[in-house]
């Protein structure tokens, strides 16, 4: 595996890449890789015949209070699972490579009805960073396809709807949520968790699968599993951000007649704040 700094460098590699017609599939990440990641990146291997991702801690999608600095940068044992697993070049910038006038750029990607409702709403202005980023980060490596996981199923739907409404040809595709064998979704700030916040954590999954169980037998209204649902992880030990019930196809509050749902969670337990999914198909 090769690693690059600048962009300059990259496309120079990837150009050789192109004119001998070969496919490119990129991972876009923020490092402190683990399982989860790296199914993205063996996904990546059976799609295409050159395989890309990036490790970048993007400081546009931080705000003032959250968690920036003391994100975990682990790049040297990053870049071994990276090759372990198939990735052929990496993407490792600084924040000046990518933001030349600062920590921000001056042009910014919105996508309006879904940047600014759950995850949106407790994190103003997160995913104008994340589309201005991933919008950056695919017209430095121009892939074919690009690979997310579902775990952060609002941000796979802000990705997919930038890419449909900027015309552009790069095929998104999503991978299961990679969980541990308790259910917890696999995260990189589930480092932030002390042993006993661990054994408190696959609540979250838990709850919503007795969610999902309420929902498929027509239990009770959405309203009353939501709450509910938030109950049951504030007496586990979680301090409350959101638990909604939501139409997958644009994470709106879903009409009756709606058969396609996903539950989306988030909540915070110490010092982590864990987010998941589950999607439903009603009969």
């Amino acid at each position: 595996m090769q690693t690059f700094h600048t962009v300059a460098e990259l496309r120079a590699a990837l150009k050789k890449e192109r004119l001998q017609d070969k496919s490119i599939a990129f991972v876009p990440t923020m490092g402190n890789l683990h399982d989860g990641h790296m199914s993205l990146i063996r996904r990546a291997v059976k799609e295409s015949e050159v395989v890309v991702s990036s490790i970048f801690v993007n400081p546009m999608q931080f705000s003032a209070n959250e968690d920036l600095e003391r994100y975990p940068k682990t790049l040297e044992e990053d870049k071994k699972v990276l090759a372990e697993n198939g990735c052929q070049y990496l993407f490792a910038p600084d924040a000046l490579e990518m933001y030349p006038d600062g920590k921000r750029s001056q042009t910014q990607i919105e996508v309006s009805g879904l940047s600014d409702i759950l995850c949106g709403a407790s994190r103003p202005g997160h995913f104008v960073g994340v589309a201005t980023v991933v919008t950056k980060l695919f017209n430095i490596v121009q892939p074919d396809c690009a690979i997310f996981g579902n775990k952060d199923f609002q941000q796979l739907k802000v990705i997919e709807n930038m890419v449909r409404d900027l015309s552009s040809s790069i095929h998104i595709i999503g991978v299961d949520t990679a969980r541990n064998d308790d259910g917890l979704a696999m995260s990189s700030r589930n480092g932030y968790l002390t042993t006993k916040e661990r054994e408190i954590a696959p609540a979250i999954f838990k709850t919503m699968a007795w969610a999902k169980e309420a929902l498929l037998e027509n239990r009770a209204s959405h309203e009353d599993i939501r709450e509910q649902a938030q109950q049951k992880l504030e007496a586990a030990g979680f301090r409350r951000d959101y638990f909604e019930i939501r139409a997958q196809h644009n994470l709106q509050t879903p009409s009756e007649e709606e058969r396609s749902l996903v539950i989306l969670a988030a909540a915070y337990l110490g010092n982590a704040r864990l987010i998941d999914n589950l999607r439903i198909e009603l009969a």
